[in-house]
């Protein structure tokens, strides 16, 4: 694997990862009135964003995407009704979202250090952009603790 595709590998699976788990939540979120819910979606949809933006870069290096392992989205599945049922309130969910896109944004950065010189700049600006999406919605979570 080159370092174009290894990288778009991971931008896709954290994208993906993201957008599922944020779905997810939303889902658990049906009927509740929390205010949180509207940055979750938006979320949601940045994430959508990067995902399809990835996969076209794939595409077009005639690479395809590894789907997320089932394995994986049961276990985010069943941790976020976990955490929902124990505890649903706006301080949790942003806790919650505020460590899945730090733990995403670490090993997005050990990625962009890694590759910055060898891998395509348009890639390079596309996990640079995602970490400056999680970043920016850190902060807004950050609101609701």
């Amino acid at each position: 694997m080159n370092e174009n595709e290894e990288i778009l590998e991971y931008i896709y699976q954290t994208s993906n990862m993201g957008m599922q788990s944020t779905k997810d939540l939303i889902n658990s979120l049906k009927g509740k009135d929390n205010k949180i819910k509207k940055l979750v979606e938006e979320i949601e949809k940045n994430y959508e964003k990067y995902a399809k933006e990835t996969e076209k870069l794939l595409n077009r290096q005639e690479l395809k995407a590894k789907p997320i392992g089932m394995m994986a989205k049961a276990m985010s599945k069943m941790s976020i009704n976990k955490e929902m049922i124990s505890d649903n309130s706006d301080a949790n969910i942003a806790d919650m979202l505020i460590q899945g896109l730090t733990m995403g944004n670490l090993e997005l950065s050990k990625h962009i250090d890694n590759y910055e010189k060898t891998a395509d700049k348009k890639i390079i600006n596309l996990a640079k952009n995602l970490k400056k999406f999680g970043e920016e919605y850190i902060e807004k979570l950050k609101n609701y603790l």
